[in-house]
């Protein structure tokens, strides 16, 4: 397993050994005491997501959940790829309002580490893109919260046009950045 902190310590890029043959390959994609011993993540996992985006240019996010169930999420893509972004919101942190990112593909085989705390959301760069992730607590539509993609102060570099962004109508309308301040007591 290989582990990479991104521009934000916390925020990881992980990816796992891959043993090929004739046949294919074989990957451990998840191992809780190589990820604890490795990656220093030692939390527990207890549910696991699943999307697919039929278009490029899909979006989601940018989501998180606040306390009690804030959630850590580990990231992978089984079909297609996304460009995976984390928005440190954690009040008070040397890096609140920062940003981390990372190509995710089914080719790379890389995988994403985004902590609690943290803003969540991707953009796919291929069509039929497939996403799975873990995550660290139960999801809960009233913890549930979200900022808007597009935020000015947030400026992260999305790989798509406004115009030719495709979003949940849930997600064009979540709130701004500025709003957002104090999900996550220092």
């Amino acid at each position: 397993m290989k582990v990479e902190s991104l521009s934000i310590p916390e925020v990881k890029r992980i990816t796992p050994a891959r043993f090929g043959d004739s046949r294919g390959f074989f990957s451990e994609t998840f191992s809780a005491p190589r990820l604890a011993a490795e990656a220093g993540i030692d939390l527990p996992f207890v549910q696991d997501n699943q999307s697919f985006s039929a278009a490029r240019g899909t979006i989601r996010g940018l989501h998180c959940q606040v306390a009690p169930y804030v959630q850590g999420k580990l990231v992978r893509v089984i079909r297609g790829a996304i460009w995976d972004v984390a928005v440190d919101a954690r009040q008070g942190s040397p890096t609140f309002g920062q940003w981390a990112a990372a190509e995710l593909s089914a080719e790379n085989w890389a995988q994403l580490w985004i902590p609690p705390g943290f803003l969540h959301g991707f953009c796919t760069l291929a069509p039929d893109t497939e996403v799975i992730y873990k995550v660290t607590s139960l999801y809960s539509r009233e913890c549930e919260r979200g900022v808007i993609w597009n935020d000015p102060d947030l400026a992260l570099p999305w790989p798509v046009e406004a115009e030719a962004a495709i979003l949940s109508d849930k997600d064009k309308v979540l709130p701004a950045w500025r709003e957002a301040q104090g999900w996550f007591p220092a």
